[in-house]
């Protein structure tokens, strides 16, 4: 009797359910219907212990770039896409499709239906790479269109409009808010890095808002690129184990060697889109996306051991 009371407080309260499995002699987790909602970042846990992984694998496909034997299927870019999420389906922790190649394409029903496919095969929960910001009133409209219309599981944010920009998102507690904090690109100096009165640089003052006034629900992360380790240090003293979602690894140059030394510490999501999307573009190109993604998956896990450092992102 004292087992099973034991294992019925683990399901109700939410231990992992990889170890209630184990230890409970229930069906594999992948069969065990969930019975309370998880948060994103409980699903981003979880999804991080049963796959070994801190790897946020984009997608963003370009209908010009994929193979050339799915170019003309009528639907080409879902093929494309959910082919990569059947052979990596076992090493992300997370997906990021990029809103705007969907609709660069007059496919945002395309999106709605792998993120939906997403949900349906996998236990792995969809950030929304959108980045949207504005008034309130507007905000509120692009909240809805993320979790209630593409039923995405987080989204990414602009702080530029304030808090207008960011509340309506993290009023949905239960979905992850990834806020635009120091990019990768190479013209965001021209902003990031203004120094306002107070001495601080305005990335520090988005992080410092993120980490206390702006993440009262728990539910917000931010963004910082791998291509700014020194910076990501400044952001990791400031937020303590806040998650950051980290892209710029591969394609854009940034050092995973130096971007993990400078973010461990916290939760840490490593992402990565072209060099996991076009690995390959033969008709093996999902075979290729896989090996791409192992490979970075392990070197994120092998450089995390060395670093020694808490990595995972909070299940709270």
């Amino acid at each position: 009797m004292r087992s099973g009371l034991s294992c019925l407080y683990k399901a109700i309260f939410g231990m992992r359910l990889t170890h209630f499995s184990a230890e409970c002699g229930f069906k594999p987790y992948s069969t065990v219907p969930r019975i309370y909602a998880m948060t994103f970042f409980q699903m981003v846990a979880s999804a991080e212990e049963r796959n070994n992984s801190h790897l946020c694998i984009g997608l963003d496909p370009k209908l010009s770039q994929v193979p050339q034997h799915i170019q003309n299927n009528h639907n080409a870019l879902f093929d494309f896409c959910t082919a990569i999420v059947d052979a990596t389906k076992d090493l992300a922790s997370c997906y990021k499709p990029q809103i705007a190649y969907f609709a660069a394409e007059d496919a945002c029903d395309v999106l709605k239906s792998l993120i939906g496919y997403i949900h349906e095969t996998t236990e792995i929960p969809v950030v929304l790479d959108a980045k949207r910001g504005d008034i309130d009133s507007t905000t509120e409209r692009y909240a809805a269109e993320a979790f209630e219309v593409y039923k995405a599981d987080a989204v990414t944010a602009n702080p530029y409009l304030g808090i207008d920009g960011i509340a309506p998102f993290t009023q949905y507690e239960n979905k992850g808010v990834f806020v635009l904090c120091k990019t990768s690109n190479a013209s965001a100096p021209q902003l990031q890095d203004c120094v306002l009165q107070n001495g601080r640089r305005l990335y520090e003052h988005v992080a410092e808002l993120a980490a206390t006034e702006w993440n009262g629900a728990g539910n917000v992360g931010l963004v910082v690129g791998a291509t700014m380790p020194e910076e990501a240090l400044a952001v990791r003293e400031i937020v303590g184990q806040m998650p950051l979602l980290i892209p710029g690894v591969g394609a854009q140059g940034g050092s995973l060697e130096q971007i993990i030394a400078a973010a461990a510490g916290g939760g840490i999501l490593i992402n990565s889109a072209r060099a996991i999307n076009y690995a390959g573009s033969g008709e093996d190109f999902a075979h290729r996306a896989r090996s791409a993604a192992k490979a970075l998956r392990d070197d994120i896990n092998e450089m995390a051991r060395q670093k020694n450092k808490q990595v995972f992102v909070s299940y709270t």
